[in-house]
């Protein structure tokens, strides 16, 4: 599968959050790297279909991103998920996989296998608000890949995640992106470094970067500490 952003371009009155970007995505992870308020948010809430671009296309194998089609493919966690905090973890992976259109078999099936793979199922009957930020994180992780999604976007997904949960989380990607277009967005280099053959670098709008991450590693780590921190 080959995803593609074609001069896409965000405006708001008179800020252009996203000035113009074009690449395109085939299986693996690849890592959006920028500070804060470089763009990355805008683009990926574009690539999910949550926002709608000002110029230029976004499709995968031809599929537009406003279709149906396009978001059945896609699995999302956006940096602030919405969640009901009455839900259990369970209760809520089930009424996304349900969203998602799930049968109830498979839809149980499936959530019970997430749950044990973010490392949550001790306490899948828990009400989601009596939770931890990083808890919270894993549970949208879970959600995020209940329809099996061919294009999985992650929007900050370590935010708030401890040392041992990161790790967790870089094993997972990994393995998911065998099979699976991984976008994520990060301002933390050691995310990229660990799970990212690939990535994108976003500056004030812009893109100023991409390619492979081993090839430069050196430089590309040089130019983000003086440019972004």
């Amino acid at each position: 599968m080959k995803l593609s952003v074609d001069r896409i371009t965000k405006q708001y009155k008179n800020k252009i959050a996203v000035d113009r970007i074009s690449f395109s995505l085939t299986e693996g992870v690849t890592g959006l790297l920028g500070a804060n308020g470089a763009g990355k948010t805008t683009l990926m809430r574009m690539m999910a279909g949550i926002l709608d671009p000002t110029g230029g296309e976004i499709f995968a194998d031809g599929i537009p991103v406003q279709s149906e089609n396009y978001r059945a493919l896609l699995g999302y966690l956006p940096q602030d998920f919405g969640y009901y905090p009455e839900f259990t973890a369970r209760e809520f992976v089930r009424y996304i996989a349900a969203l998602k259109g799930l049968d109830k078999k498979h839809a149980k099936e499936k959530t019970e296998e997430l749950l044990e793979l973010v490392g949550l199922s001790d306490v899948a009957g828990k009400k989601i608000r009596t939770f931890s930020g990083g808890m919270k994180q894993r549970v949208g992780i879970a959600q995020a890949l209940v329809n099996d999604p061919k294009i999985l976007i992650l929007d900050e997904p370590t935010a708030g995640l401890d040392p041992k949960e990161r790790v967790r989380f870089r094993n997972l990607i990994a393995e998911v992106g065998n099979d699976t277009i991984v976008l994520f967005s990060t301002h933390i280099v050691s995310d990229v470094e660990h799970i990212a053959g690939n990535l994108l670098m976003m500056k004030e709008g812009q893109l100023i970067y991409q390619g492979a991450w081993d090839e430069q590693r050196g430089d590309l780590e040089q130019f983000y500490m003086e440019e972004f921190e």
